[in-house]
């Protein structure tokens, strides 16, 4: 019997594989998120109430311009809310976490997303997670301790804790924004970024930012096109695959943060950091081919 994504046109061999390759293009743009908030002297929850203002508006823009597709259902209060409400949380916890642990400790906690997304999936949605994805889980978990074996510190309980934290929303965040993939889950993209607008308003208050063209421009490159595309992007390619592939495609964004580190600032990873990386890539690689190949078997 075919599985439930087989059964459903939306997620097609042809679909799901447009769908990873926008997840993929999502976690691209989010990736160049660490240079560019290094180039601004804020307080984070200024970079991130700030970034998200600009992405606010231009999904906003987006909204009107291009609303919903014709046929799809109109997105229900529940999974709207909830979908904001984690994706924020995401937000908020990851910021929160590298000013109490290392970079290193804050990415790769909050990459445990895939499991939690994976169980999640598996009892919301009933998306249960075939072999190559839990062997991909895996191998991806091994490829990020060998990404960061050189910069994992310890001593930051609570910062480490607040990642584990962010890893458990932004899993369940693609799992919320499964339940949509009938409606519009650019709409709540759209609702966590005016929450989290909201929720700046008294750090910019109390840490007035200071605004010049070297501090504004990142900040406009990162609300329109390292959040605000990347938004549009994920919110298109999570209709089309599961909430755990979702997230394995997703990882090659902390591989590619030292990428852009290193083209701008010459830094250049360690020979682990890249045996790591390129573990993460083939896990990502092979579960997308082998879950391709399984879906042309059962057309």
């Amino acid at each position: 019997m075919k599985d439930n994504a087989a059964r459903d046109p939306a997620l097609s061999a042809a679909a799901r594989w447009k769908g990873q390759a926008a997840v993929f293009g999502a976690a691209i743009l989010w990736s160049t998120s660490g240079l560019f908030i290094k180039l601004i002297d804020w307080h984070p929850l200024v970079i991130a109430g700030t970034r998200s203002f600009v992405a606010a508006l231009f999904l906003l823009a987006v909204r009107l311009i291009s609303p919903p597709q014709a046929g799809s259902e109109k997105n229900r209060l529940g999974p709207l809310w909830a979908g904001a409400a984690v994706y924020t949380l995401t937000m908020i916890s990851f910021v929160t976490a590298n000013k109490l642990t290392s970079s290193a400790n804050a990415i790769m906690l909050q990459y445990s997303a895939p499991i939690w997304a994976s169980l999640l999936g598996w009892l919301l949605v009933k998306e249960k997670p075939h072999w190559e994805h839990w062997a991909a889980l895996v191998l991806v978990t091994g490829g990020l301790v060998l990404f960061f074996r050189d910069g994992l510190s310890t001593g930051h309980l609570l910062g480490d804790g607040v990642a584990i934290l962010s890893g458990v929303f932004f899993g369940a965040h693609s799992v919320v924004l499964r339940m949509m993939k009938r409606g519009n889950p650019r709409d709540s993209m759209l609702l966590a970024h005016v929450l989290n607008t909201l929720i700046s308003i008294p750090f910019i208050i109390i840490y007035t930012p200071h605004f010049t063209v070297p501090t504004v421009m990142p900040i406009i490159f990162m609300g329109l096109v390292q959040i605000g595309c990347a938004s549009i992007l994920f919110a298109y390619g999570i209709k089309r695959v599961t909430a755990v592939q979702a997230m394995l495609t997703a990882m090659i964004e902390p591989v590619l943060n030292p990428v852009w580190v290193l083209a701008v600032t010459g830094e250049k990873p360690s020979v682990s950091a890249l045996a790591g990386g390129g573990i993460i890539i083939a896990a990502v690689a092979a579960s997308s081919y082998i879950g391709k190949r399984r879906e042309l078997k059962m057309q």
